[in-house]
């Protein structure tokens, strides 16, 4: 209810105040004589800005400090002489019990009465501090309004500080992203750090047994955390699905872009992009149940040993997953090579596939190099398809048809249950994230060094 009295307030104020300084401007307009510097339109959005901003900012500052004001007055509301026979620890559950009751979700057994008293004065220093906050906001959204409303002159540049404040508001965008980036790294590293207080990092890289035991004590006894068996299995899932999803995910974009006809790649083409909207879970499913017995019975006709889960499994699946990454990419990157090049092969005498596979596909190559390497990201980073199809067994094997591990089915599991991150069988998923995120990084980049340095320019 709170908050849809919030947005309801603020439509108001932001629909009153367009409207407000576009028929303003209009009328200083006639009544001068003089020719505005800004459309009505901006000046409707530059009075919105005066009023929207403050009123907003009002709204932000009560929801980030709001709650610890309420905290504070329910811990003000425990009589003295009961909070003084509580402990720190139970100062803090009388007070979630407070707000529990105040906010009508209830709690476990029958409330003391001096909390009953506390849940009823919090609600009503809630409802009244709201109502404070919401007139506090319309009062000063309406103040902006009349002094915005007064500012507009013909020469107003309502347009250029319209077009700041919106330039902001991208750049604070764009900052958003960067810092979630830096404080995601920053978060992997300083855990992973710690990790390290624990292991040494020449036997986490280097190591090729993955046995990691129960123990914080720093005597040896943490156990082994080799990445290589981790490492290898990765290597392997994503071999073999770009083994699998590069022909077919290419050969679908060569056809789609060179030979089908229109009416038919408008339906080949959203069919196959229908594949990378499948939830993972569901890939994993298939590949439990669907794919892992066909390759065991398969293998058992041909005389081979092919467990159901296995890297064949996981691999063959998540091929199938990132095909509609690289057909749809190869596709797109195909059909920008210029026409006039296909008009000069064919002219030559070339047959369409001589022009494909001497003219189309070398141009087109660093884009299509670059989609294949964003592919292998995508499938080093996958999750779900590998620990329900790989059969997480974190052991140094070069047999395809064996269960194997990966890293991010090891991180799943080492933060699996109850984690207090003080030891290094939790810490490690850090570590696995640190060096996941470092190896992803380096084909990206390589992909997109690949692109600007081969990628030829054509008028």
């Amino acid at each position: 209810m709170n908050s849809f009295v919030i947005a309801a307030m603020l439509l108001v104020l932001l629909g009153l105040a367009y409207q407000t300084g576009w028929s303003r401007s209009r009328a200083v307009a006639q009544s001068s004589g003089q020719r505005l510097h800004s459309r009505p339109i901006y000046h409707g959005v530059w009075v919105a800005l005066w009023v929207v901003i403050p009123a907003a900012l009002i709204m932000g500052l009560w929801a980030l400090f709001g709650p610890g004001v309420a905290d504070q007055f329910a811990r003000s509301q425990i009589p003295a002489e009961i909070a003084a026979g509580l402990e720190p620890g139970q100062i803090v559950n009388a007070v979630s019990r407070i707000k529990a009751i105040a906010s009508g979700f209830g709690i476990i057994g029958e409330p003391q009465p001096f909390e009953a008293e506390a849940a009823r004065a919090l609600s009503q220093f809630q409802l009244y501090g709201f109502l404070i906050v919401i007139l506090a906001a319309a009062i000063i959204g309406i103040g902006a309004l009349l002094y915005a409303r007064g500012r507009i002159v013909p020469g107003l540049r309502a347009r250029n500080q319209v077009e700041r404040v919106i330039t902001l508001l991208l750049l604070a965008c764009s900052g958003v992203a960067i810092l979630t980036t830096v404080g995601i790294v920053a978060s992997l590293l300083v855990e992973a750090i710690r990790f390290f207080t624990f292991i040494n990092p020449l036997d986490f890289f280097f190591g090729t047994v993955w046995n990691p035991r129960f123990s914080t004590t720093g005597t040896g006894a943490e156990g082994d955390y080799g990445l290589i068996p981790l490492l290898w299995g990765t290597i392997m899932v994503a071999t073999i699905a770009m083994l699998f999803a590069v022909p077919v995910g290419l050969m679908a974009a060569i056809y789609l872009s060179q030979y089908a006809h229109p009416r038919v790649r408008n339906v080949v083409k959203p069919l196959i992009e229908i594949l990378a909207g499948i939830p993972t879970i569901v890939y994993g499913f298939f590949a439990l149940v669907t794919v892992g017995p066909f390759l065991s019975g398969l293998g058992a006709t041909v005389g081979l040993d092919i467990r159901a889960t296995s890297a064949a499994t996981a691999g063959l699946v998540m091929g199938i997953m990132i095909i509609p990454f690289i057909s749809s990419l190869s596709d797109d990157i195909l059909r920008q090579v210029p026409q006039s090049l296909r008009d000069g092969s064919l002219g030559l005498g070339a047959t369409q596939s001589e022009t494909i596979r001497r003219v189309i596909l070398p141009a087109a190559l660093p884009g299509i190099v670059g989609a294949f390497l964003l592919a292998v990201s995508r499938a080093i980073g996958e999750t779900m398809i590998v620990v329900l199809a790989a059969g997480n067994s974190p052991v140094l094997r070069f047999n395809p048809f064996e269960p194997t591990s990966t890293v991010t089915v090891t991180i799943v599991n080492q933060l699996t249950g109850d984690s207090d991150f003080a030891g290094p069988q939790s810490l490690v998923a850090f570590a696995l994230g640190l060096t996941l995120f470092v190896l992803t990084l380096i084909l990206n980049v390589a992909a997109l060094t690949i692109v600007r340095r081969f990628r030829e320019q054509y008028d």
